[in-house]
């Protein structure tokens, strides 16, 4: 039986922060085990332009504790008023690593997000031409389409017609849910990846609602049925390097989600590397940890792979503390409803 693992840092390439109180109480919670992180730019107002984005940067490096080592890869919010010179200048001064599509009213402040497709071609176009990627969230938002289908219908009528107009566009299809989003994924050639999160591997659908409704299992996109979290367990612990981790770690104060109409996320900064290496052992697939959560996504990304080296331990249960304290308000850290055995040792 394996002890003890040791891997290259990894790296989180689906992060929320948030902004002023918030980001500095769970800030350090990424930046104790990930080196880097792409970071979400749906703030309020959202990070829509390249100066903005150099803004943002500057608040987490001021906000990040001494002796800690943390880079923010940030990203643009893409609107239907977004200048394509104004994102090529960014990505040039390498102030900008993604630019990130939110169907509109798809998820937590995404009411600026792209209504027509047709009307960010010119942006796509250029960030194909410079090779500046696209992170996705998939899924339609029009009401008759159920919340269950959302994602399958986005890949069948926005995300194959974009890509088959512009193959040579690298696209991240973030925080997928289903088995169609993972049969997608790997039918997809070198310029699309995905990224799968914690608690998707851990939680279907069953419990959010089963015995009373659990508010911190809630997050967008919703998690699906048992079939779709066994196809995202046998993606994440396959080795394809199409595959690898954003934990789309989302903070929200407990009264905000404990709420008659509370925010979706999932808060799971503090304990992913843990959560994830109980889950690769029981796939019998702890030698694939690395490549997931530490050599995939800076291969899509065209960055090196971290030199630093982290280490995981197996002994008695581990303990975390239940909710993480910030001045905006207390933010609870996601329980898995199961005893973890794994440590990252200090």
């Amino acid at each position: 039986m394996t002890q003890r693992l040791t891997l290259r840092r990894p790296d989180d390439w689906h992060l929320h922060l948030r902004d002023g109180a918030m980001l500095q109480g769970v800030l350090p919670e990424s930046a104790r085990h990930f080196a880097r992180a792409i970071i979400m730019p749906n703030l309020v107002p959202p990070v829509v332009t390249g100066a903005q984005a150099a803004a943002y940067r500057d608040r987490i490096l001021a906000a990040l504790p001494e002796g800690m080592r943390f880079t923010p890869l940030m990203t643009l919010y893409l609107t239907e008023g977004t200048d394509p010179a104004d994102v090529a200048a960014a990505h040039a001064d390498g102030i900008v690593t993604a630019v990130k599509l939110y169907p509109a009213g798809a998820t937590t402040n995404s009411h600026s997000g792209v209504r027509d497709i047709a009307k960010v071609m010119p942006v796509l176009e250029r960030m194909a031409e410079i090779g500046l990627p696209l992170c996705v969230h998939g899924e339609v938002t029009t009401h008759e389409v159920d919340i269950f289908d959302r994602e399958a219908v986005f890949i069948d009528t926005v995300l194959d017609p974009l890509r088959r107009r512009l193959p040579e566009l690298r696209v991240v299809m973030e925080h997928i849910t289903t088995e169609e989003g993972v049969a997608y994924a790997r039918a997809g050639n070198d310029t699309l990846g995905a990224t799968i999160t914690t608690h998707h591997l851990i939680i279907n659908r069953n419990h959010i609602l089963a015995g009373g409704i659990k508010p911190h299992y809630y997050c967008l996109p919703v998690a699906k049925r048992e079939k779709h979290r066994l196809a995202l367990r046998a993606a994440a612990t396959s080795g394809d390097p199409r595959f690898f981790l954003g934990t789309d770690s989302a903070p929200h104060v407990d009264a905000l989600k404990e709420h008659a109409c509370g925010c979706a996320g999932c808060f799971t900064a503090t304990n992913t590397m843990q959560l994830l290496a109980h889950v690769f052992e029981e796939e019998g697939a702890l030698d694939r940890l690395e490549a997931f959560a530490s050599l995939n996504g800076p291969r899509f990304y065209g960055l090196p792979p971290n030199e630093e080296r982290i280490t995981l331990t197996k002994g008695a249960a581990a303990q975390w503390p239940a909710k993480i304290f910030t001045e905006a308000g207390p933010v609870t850290v996601f329980d898995p409803g199961f005893p973890v055995h794994w440590h990252v040792e200090a």
